[in-house]
């Protein structure tokens, strides 16, 4: 069964993806990273990376490689406040779940 990724919980996944390099990362590699976790498309996640950098939730610099310019996203302070409210959120969100699927009692 595949569940819908809400547009929150994207974004929390792509600041999740790219808060792990601290110097940012590039666009293709946080696609592919994504991909790798739920079933996405490039189409769809290149919108979101501009999102949220004109949110300020992610900075943008071009660097070159191999002759060519590759933009990478790295995340801001704001960024960070908003993948940590995510976190916050997503976690009791997926402990009501577990009471739920799971039958256990709330701690």
């Amino acid at each position: 069964m595949v569940f819908n990724t809400t547009a929150a919980l994207l974004d929390g996944i792509v600041l999740a993806v790219v808060a792990k390099e601290e110097d940012g990362t590039y666009g293709y590699k946080i696609t592919h990273e994504v991909k790798n976790i739920i079933d996405i498309s490039e189409s769809t996640l290149y919108p979101v990376l501009r999102r949220l950098q004109k949110d300020q939730y992610l900075s943008v610099y071009d660097m070159q490689c191999d002759g060519r310019n590759r933009r990478y996203y790295k995340i801001t302070d704001d960024g960070h406040s908003l993948l940590d409210r995510t976190k916050s959120e997503w976690n009791d969100y997926s402990k009501k779940l577990d009471l739920i699927f799971n039958g256990e009692e709330e701690r």
